[in-house]
């Protein structure tokens, strides 16, 4: 007996069933644009390049089998919850399409703002050594390294996988040669050197609010890189003492901050020496960013 063809289906089809099994998963609200991106993703081999607009202008045509069976192996894993980053490998930041995986944290927005106040400072200094603590996938490293081309940028990871991979985004976005990579604990890597300017996107979220973070975060996103003891200022506590540590008179530490952290932030550094204590707000109205200076002169 001759078996039957597989069935054929249209764009639009499959991506109005993707969007009615997505919508009964953990992000209702964004079914109908995760079915579009994963459909991208199943399309990749068959269809590179294509966007958004192209399954538009294309709803009608039909696709492949083997495509149709590469969806639903990708929806399962929304589904459970994975976010769509890792699913497809990569996380747009500064404007820059950077790899990911799970030894990595998904880069956010609000990062950028950490970017954008050490960008401010950089002026200060002649070929500003900047340091960039616990990089993860290096989209901070990377990024100053491509707005401050006269920067000497070095980036520390605890994680040897986050190294890795922090050096591939290097690498594919052609600042290969422009940022030094050290693995080790915090500042420990580079014990003894001296810089303008400190940079972390630290761990900081208190340990009890595990239960209240959203599937994507707390079962797929690093716990090495999320939390950071009871009150989330375990890694503050170590960091900010040295970072002026290394720092040289007039230098700067900038960090990014969790919700309701700047207070105990700005006692841990003015606890450590630092002056000129700032924060910078996110589009929310929210202390995200933490920067200070080590005085030029002693007082």
């Amino acid at each position: 007996m001759t078996a039957l063809p597989a069935p054929t289906s249209t764009i639009r089809r499959l991506i109005d069933d993707a969007e009615s099994r997505l919508a009964e998963g953990p992000h209702p609200g964004k079914a109908g644009r995760d079915a579009e991106e994963l459909l991208l993703l199943a399309l990749q081999g068959q269809e590179p390049g294509a966007t958004r607009a192209w399954l538009i202008a294309h709803e009608k045509d039909s696709v492949a089998p083997d495509t149709a069976l590469k969806l639903d192996a990708l929806m399962k894993r929304r589904l459970a919850g994975e976010p769509l980053q890792y699913i497809a490998g990569v996380a747009e930041f500064y404007r820059m399409l950077f790899l990911v995986s799970q030894d990595v944290l998904i880069p956010r927005p609000e990062t950028e703002h950490l970017v954008e106040k050490v960008i401010e400072l950089t002026p200060r200094f002649r070929n500003p050594r900047i340091v960039d603590v616990g990089t993860g996938s290096g989209v901070i490293a990377v990024s100053l390294a491509h707005e401050w081309p006269s920067a000497v940028v070095t980036a520390t990871e605890i994680s040897s996988a986050a190294i890795k991979l922090a050096r591939r985004n290097a690498e594919r976005l052609g600042f290969g040669g422009c940022v030094r990579f050290a693995q080790g604990d915090l500042l420990a890597p580079v014990a003894g050197e001296e810089f303008d300017i400190v940079v972390s996107n630290p761990p900081y979220v208190p340990e009890p609010d595990r239960a209240s973070l959203s599937v994507e975060v707390r079962d797929f996103e690093p716990a090495q890189a999320l939390f950071a003891g009871e009150d989330g200022l375990e890694v503050y506590r170590r960091l900010i003492p040295a970072a002026f540590t290394v720092l040289v008179p007039g230098g700067y530490f900038v960090l990014e901050i969790g919700f309701g952290q700047s207070e105990a932030v700005r006692d841990l550094l003015s606890q450590a020496g630092f002056d000129g204590i700032e924060f910078t707000l996110d589009l929310q109205g929210i202390p995200r960013v933490a920067s200070a200076r080590r005085q030029a002169h002693p007082a």
